[in-house]
């Protein structure tokens, strides 16, 4: 029995009855089986209603992190007469308490990123825009970095690629839009210093979403206000064929037996390591293209406007990567291409002296460093099969990745100036190595699939029913399989 038949002809209360009629035969039957058009719909609601408010919260959150290389080179240390280890050690700062405390997933709801951003423009020393790094670092702690693990939740794993490329391609596009602000910002002549006005206007708009998201971002699709009661049993239902369980059940319960065996499995260490090694370029080229550029012979306020067009094209390519990621089923591939590419954008910028060339492998870098990042974070959460293996990993990998920015954000020292030969061989040989690990890793992953095949056909040659595993194919069991 189909839970809608010919739902245009029929009122919409009439629908519903018979979809919570349906749902409820099926799932005393225990055949967990969804209409298709209407789960098409739950996932419309959810991508409409959850997906553009964690983008934005992500790109005000990156922009107010990428900033201070836009205010550097407006000229704030000038004004402010600290040197280069001073502002080096504004970039370090950051990522100290954004380790420390990574298990402060809700921080943001309680001290908006935004606030610390905008009182950075009332700093009068070099001591007081370290406190506001601090604090706006312990805000964002646990958000971006916990938002595609959150999205697991509401998605199954074919689904949650894409998902996490749309809301991760808000770091690239929070770059772009930096550098347009920054160039119209510091194009004018204010009664204030440029870098203040710098930090006000970017910082105030985290602050309205901040309070937004308190109200409107839910745990789960099983809790979320902007569905019906019939599209929450849809959600229910999905999250049985995900689990084997509801999704209000996911939330808060912790199997410590799955999170052991997720640390002992070498898959879940290859993804941290990956993630380091992106993150050593990642945290460094927002904050220091703008003075790449100035070095090659831009005038500041240029090298401002030129920083806007190699991020608007890692923008786009965060979300056709994860897009062909998913419909393929491939992701390890495509990180091997995007590091290679990175790689070789980062030699142009070491080896060669042409302006066109190195601005060209500027673009080449930027198209290859997110969007890498922007799938692997859903391949760790993809390969775990179960929600507290997949907490383990997603934990792991940003207790792990997040010291690569440690790296990264000391290597493009201004005595380095013009062709930061150490910043830029670094992260070339990081994004190298990270090709490397995703082969190794994707790999060991196909080998495991070989196992979990064998391990299928000795099941179905002692009389398992396929049908009788429909719940919980998330999970490690039967038809269990790796996405490579």
């Amino acid at each position: 029995m189909d839970i809608i038949k010919g739902d245009d002809l029929k009122p919409t209360q009439d629908r519903h009855e018979d979809a919570a009629a349906s749902i409820d035969e099926k799932a005393e039957n225990n055949v967990h089986h969804i209409d298709p058009a209407i789960e098409k719909r739950v996932i419309r609601k959810i991508d409409r209603a959850v997906i553009p408010l964690v983008m934005g919260l992500y790109l005000v959150a990156f922009l107010d992190r990428s900033n201070i290389g836009n205010a550097e080179t407006a000229g704030m240390s000038k004004d402010l007469k600290f040197d280069d280890a001073h502002y080096q050690w504004l970039l370090t700062i950051f990522y100290i308490p954004y380790i420390v405390f990574e298990w402060a997933a809700l921080m943001w709801k309680v001290v908006p990123p935004g606030l610390a951003s905008t009182l950075q423009a009332a700093a009068f020393n070099w001591q007081g825009l370290m406190v506001c790094r601090f604090f706006l670092a312990m805000a964002e702690a646990g958000y971006g970095p916990g938002v595609p693990y959150l999205l697991s939740f509401f998605y199954k794993r074919h689904e949650l690629g894409f998902r996490c490329g749309i809301f991760l391609s808000a770091a690239p596009l929070a770059t772009t839009f930096a550098g347009a602000l920054a160039y119209g910002i510091t194009s004018g002549h204010p009664s204030i210093p440029n870098w203040r006005v710098l930090f006000l206007v970017e910082g105030l708009p985290s602050i309205v979403l901040a309070a937004l998201a308190y109200f409107r971002l839910p745990d789960s699709a099983d809790t979320a206000r902007f569905l019906d009661e019939d599209e929450k049993r849809v959600a229910k239902l999905r999250a049985i064929q995900q689990t084997g369980s509801e999704g209000t059940e996911r939330i808060g319960h912790i199997n410590f037996k799955d999170v052991f065996m997720s640390l002992l499995d070498v898959k879940t260490w290859i993804p941290p390591l990956m993630y380091f090694s992106c993150n050593v370029s990642f945290s460094s080229l927002p904050v220091f293209l703008p003075t790449i550029l100035q070095n090659m012979g831009f005038t500041a306020i240029n090298a401002q406007g030129l920083s806007a067009p190699p991020y608007f094209l890692s923008f786009l390519v965060c979300i056709a990567s994860t897009w062909v990621a998913d419909k393929t089923r491939q992701r390890g591939y495509m990180i091997i291409a995007l590091s290679l590419m990175a790689g070789v954008g980062y030699i142009l910028l070491l080896t060669c002296k042409s302006v066109a060339v190195r601005y060209f492998g500027v673009f080449l870098a930027a198209a290859g460093v997110f969007p890498a990042i922007s799938n692997i974070l859903p391949w760790t959460i993809n390969n775990q099969g179960s929600d507290s293996k997949r907490g383990a990993g997603i934990a792991l990998l940003n207790i792990v990745g997040q010291c690569g920015p440690l790296l990264g954000t000391r290597v493009f020292p201004s005595k380095d100036a013009p062709y930061f030969h150490m910043g830029m061989g670094l992260c070339a040989g990081f994004m190298f190595f990270n090709a490397l690990l995703a082969l190794t890793l994707r790999t060991y992953l196909a080998w495991e699939n070989k196992r979990f095949e064998k391990a299928d056909e000795a099941a179905r040659q002692a009389g398992i029913d396929p049908e009788s595993s429909a719940t919980g194919v998330e999970n490690s069991g039967y038809g269990f399989r790796n996405f490579l």
